[in-house]
């Protein structure tokens, strides 16, 4: 089996090539480069970053809602709980879940932000 280079390591490569071409393209051109380049930035974080998220997802929601799944399926079972109105903000450990679950996809996502605005 071929180990190298990894998912990440080729997505990392492709981003740079792109970043390294986009002084020298016409400005939407460049624009275009500069969001394909994000995007496979976020590819990569998904790739180093999902799996631990989300099974660390499935653990707080399989203690939360006193279930064992995929994390999508567990998703779904606390939204139809919610909507149901069988859990809400008060449910113990509900909202240090979410916030959990939150703060990681955030990672992914758009790790430079902050709630806090610094």
């Amino acid at each position: 089996m071929i180990e190298n280079p990894r998912a990440d390591e080729l997505v990392d490569a492709v981003a740079k090539w792109i970043d390294s071409i986009r002084p020298g393209l016409p400005p939407r051109d460049a624009f275009l480069a500069r969001v394909a380049a994000n995007v496979l930035s976020v590819v990569r974080r998904e790739l180093q970053l999902g799996p631990q998220a989300d099974a660390a997802a499935m653990e707080r929601l399989s203690a939360l809602l006193g279930e064992t799944g995929e994390v999508k399926a567990l998703n779904a079972l606390l939204c139809e709980k919610l909507r149901s109105g069988e859990m809400d903000a008060e449910t113990p450990g509900l909202i240090a879940a979410l916030k959990a679950n939150i703060t990681d996809q955030i990672a992914i996502d758009q790790p430079n932000y902050s709630a806090t605005g610094s």
